[in-house]
């Protein structure tokens, strides 16, 4: 259940470091390194950030 817990909480964007005070870690390394994974989603929304920086490409493709 901590680490469900844990994994949903980052999942939705709570901030690594109240999760890591929520968990009582003495480090955000320990966290990070038990707790976080990267999802689907996650990389999903990673790709649309930085093509809504790049705008879009020539030619009039997106």
């Amino acid at each position: 259940m901590r680490h469900t817990c844990a994994s949903l909480l980052l999942a939705q964007g709570v901030q690594a470091r109240v999760v890591m005070e929520v968990l009582g870690h003495s480090q955000l390394s320990i966290t990070m390194n038990l707790y976080s994974l990267v999802m689907p989603s996650a990389l999903r929304e990673a790709a649309d950030a930085i093509d809504r920086v790049l705008g879009p490409r020539e030619g009039g493709q997106e």
